[in-house]
């Protein structure tokens, strides 16, 4: 039994409050919080009429303030909070998890306001402060990072001795049709893909131009699709937590009129996070830009095709070298039927029900600031699939990745 509360009311946080919901037997006490109480009321109004009896509370936050989170968390006293709001906003929330003791998990590190920077420091400095004062903290418990790394560590676990070479492979073979637009927050987004590119190499970090490194890669289920070297965060903790890993990259697909937005955005100006006046008001451009993008909650009615993203593995077991590539595919259409949004937003909230689900019944249990491959990948596994992300498994096959 746990009392949780949900910090977010976007695409995200509308999958994890119907997916908690749906767990109503493990989640006895529910809250949905944001800066806008409506979008709570409106997903809270939304489970009711499908769940029947289960009810969900709503309350207005501002997660930039810790005195306002440690008003709300000491009024609704939570087992856990999910943290699906801005990455910008995960320190100050662990602030307050730490002040009025209350466990922690979210979807995504840290960075600064002013900054597109992935770096995980920040969260990890708070190990000592959350091991003495008894408490969890869960990092990264979307799908990549998240279920990626679970990935790896239960490939670590069951197929290899040493893990040498990793690739995440992310691919969105879905049609939103619409001219431009994001999948999840499109500052977030854009500020992430316009960021120089980095990979792991022999213990070394090589920094690459943004896009410049690409190659066509075939996904199950889609075929084959133009696939990009970028940063991404769990790379980070991964090399740390599987220090037999030589190479680690991460690879998205993009679609050419995609890329082709994106250039003009950055060209004229419009994806810059620098304050800029305009007629006496300061504004940012890629806030501006956010405004008037589609919402991605908005997305999902008219979405078709799927995802799919997984691991490519290289290593040894037992002195000889083995390939592993472990996936899942997600239906748009699916994710939208049973939650009201597109599949990238479900491929997030799914795994972070389940990293919620790992905690309430002590699996995942463990003070300290964690990330999720430091716990048993076994149970998490088993849950994931459960919930709507079955996942498949292919040993000793062609995985592409040669070079």
């Amino acid at each position: 039994m746990a009392r949780v509360l949900i910090i977010g009311a976007g695409g995200v946080g509308t999958v994890v409050a119907k997916k908690v919901a749906m767990n109503h037997e493990v989640f006895t006490d529910i809250m949905l919080a944001s800066r806008t109480k409506s979008k709570c009321d409106k997903i809270a109004k939304e489970i009711e009429e499908t769940l029947g009896g289960v009810k969900i509370q709503t309350a207005s936050v501002d997660a930039d303030k810790v005195p306002e989170l440690c008003t709300l968390f000491r009024s609704f006293k939570p087992d856990l909070v999910i943290n699906v709001a801005l990455p910008y906003q995960d320190l100050t929330i662990m602030d307050a998890c730490l002040e009025c003791g209350v466990n922690y998990l979210d979807t995504a590190n840290y960075e600064p306001l002013d900054e597109a920077k992935y770096q995980y420091s920040w969260q990890w400095a708070y190990r000592e402060r959350f091991e003495k004062a008894g408490l969890t903290a869960i990092l990264g418990c979307g799908f990549d990072p998240g279920v990626t790394s679970v990935f790896t560590a239960y490939a670590a676990k069951h197929h290899f001795d040493e893990i040498h070479y990793l690739d995440i492979v992310d691919c969105n073979g879905g049609d939103h049709h619409k001219a431009f637009a994001t999948n999840f927050n499109p500052e977030i987004n854009i500020r992430e893909i316009t960021q120089k590119g980095k990979y792991y190499l022999n213990g070394v970090w090589i920094e690459t131009e943004p896009q410049e490194i690409h190659r066509p890669l075939h996904y199950p289920g889609i075929g084959v699709r133009e696939s990009y070297l970028l940063y991404h965060e769990e790379l980070e903790s991964l090399v740390l937590n599987f220090p037999s890993i030589k190479r680690a990259r991460f690879w998205m697909t993009f679609g050419e009129e995609y890329l082709t937005h994106l250039r003009v955005i950055q060209n004229i100006g419009m994806g810059s996070i620098e304050p800029i006046n305009y007629n006496g008001m300061e504004i940012v451009p890629i806030q501006f830009l956010k405004a008037v993008l589609p919402n991605p909650q908005d997305l999902g009615s008219n979405y078709t095709g799927e995802t799919s993203i997984g691991c490519r593995i290289r290593g040894v077991k037992d002195g000889k070298e083995h390939t592993y590539y472990i996936w899942n595919n997600c239906s748009h259409q699916a994710a939208f039927r049973e939650t009201g949004m597109q599949g990238v937003s479900y491929t997030t909230g799914v795994p972070a029900t389940v990293g919620a689900l790992m905690f309430a019944r002590g699996l995942w249990n463990k003070p300290g600031v964690h990330n999720v491959e430091e716990f048993d990948p076994d149970p998490f596994l088993e849950e994931v699939a459960k919930q709507g992300l079955p996942w498949h498994e292919h040993l000793d096959v062609d995985i592409e990745f040669e070079a």
